[in-house]
């Protein structure tokens, strides 16, 4: 009961709707790829072809850069998410300050330097998470660029009955979930802006789970980039 009041009831429902949207979207947006294609899926189907085109090209260097500037992304968020952890476990150090700075910012919620730092470390849990994500995808295009290095040549396809859907099925598959797993750590970004409008009020936090939501569907499902990559 005394860890239940260090909270007000209503950042207890703001916290009960932003844990479950966010895994609850996760889980929506995957089951929901056999009934409508995502942005995601689709671009999984072009990265298996990518492959496939793979193993009719004598020289590979151009699929090697492409993975190179593929893993710039999740290499350049994950260091950019290690200065803004570094950032929040500054502001920590320094709580009692920072919170007195917040209570003059306009429309931002009164609360306890206790209640600050609860805000703190769950936007600090958020980057720490989107970190370990954008450093596993930075690995798997590393294994994702081992196996078109591996590739047989391309007459040993043909020389050897050698499958190339079978090689393009695995090696897509690889840069899919390094793309999987990027947007994962994207998608962390976007619902730390959501636990951002937490330092304002509850409501707010909790508005801005659901517009969280809304615009990472949208942008899944319902984007234009989608509907040109779907069209025939």
């Amino acid at each position: 009961m005394r860890a239940l009041a260090v909270l007000p009831w209503l950042d207890w429902v703001a916290l009960a709707l932003f844990f479950p949207a966010w895994a609850g979207y996760a889980i929506f947006a995957r089951r929901r790829v056999g009934k409508q294609p995502s942005l995601l899926a689709t671009t999984n189907r072009v990265r298996r072809q990518w492959m496939l085109q793979t193993t009719y090209r004598e020289v590979r260097v151009v699929d090697g850069v492409v993975i190179q500037n593929l893993s710039t992304s999740p290499s350049f968020f994950a260091s950019t998410t290690i200065l803004i952890i570094g950032g929040l476990l500054a502001v920590l150090g320094t709580a009692d300050k920072a919170s007195e700075l917040a209570r003059e910012l306009p429309f931002a919620a009164r609360t306890s330097a206790l209640v600050f730092d609860l805000k703190l470390l769950l936007l600090l849990a958020i980057f720490v998470y989107a970190f370990f994500r954008f450093t596993w995808s930075m690995r798997q295009y590393t294994f994702g660029a081992l196996l078109i290095a591996a590739a047989p040549e391309a007459r040993l396809f043909i020389e050897q009955n050698l499958s190339r859907e079978a090689f393009a099925d695995r090696a897509g598959r690889v840069v899919g979930m390094a793309a999987e797993t990027f947007n994962d750590g994207l998608r962390g970004y976007y619902f730390a802006f959501a636990g951002i409008g937490w330092f304002f009020s509850p409501i707010v936090f909790m508005a801005a789970t659901v517009g969280v939501v809304y615009i990472l569907y949208q942008r899944e499902f319902g984007s234009e980039v989608l509907g040109v990559l779907t069209a025939p």
